[in-house]
């Protein structure tokens, strides 16, 4: 099985959750990691399970995260796995009322890249993920 792990990572909590995946899924599998902007109009070729990670940025994934997933055209997924997971701060640990309803509101990134995902025709592996990192 080929595995494809794409993160976009800004202070690197996302890269380290992306490896530790990597790490894993290597034990029975071929793994790639890479960055969004790293990816080719092929890389995807031979990709059996697909996992995309961002950290959340404004309720969403970052830019270029979410430009590699419009960019999927649809149904190129078709009959592949995917999976999506996402870094975040927790809402609990937000003080001020007005902020912490926004982010209950909003929500987080990984639902947002699973949609993509399935919207491209894939299979989810997996419910979207979120991993909390210490602010």
């Amino acid at each position: 099985m080929k595995v494809l792990v794409i993160y976009d990572s800004v202070f690197g909590n996302t890269e380290k959750v992306a490896r530790a995946i990597a790490e894993g899924l290597g034990r029975k599998a071929a793994v790639e990691l890479k960055r969004p902007a790293e990816m080719t109009a092929d890389g995807l070729a031979g990709v059996d399970l697909l996992v995309v990670g961002s950290p959340t940025r404004s309720f969403q994934a970052t830019e270029a995260t979410a430009a590699l997933l419009k960019g999927l055209p649809a149904g190129c997924l078709k009959g592949r796995r995917a999976a999506a997971f996402d870094t975040r701060i927790d809402a609990r640990d937000i003080k001020q009322a007005a902020f912490r309803f926004m982010v209950n509101t909003g929500g987080y990134a990984a639902k947002k890249i699973a949609d993509r995902l399935k919207k491209a025709g894939a299979e989810l592996a997996a419910a979207p993920e979120g991993f909390i990192v210490e602010a």
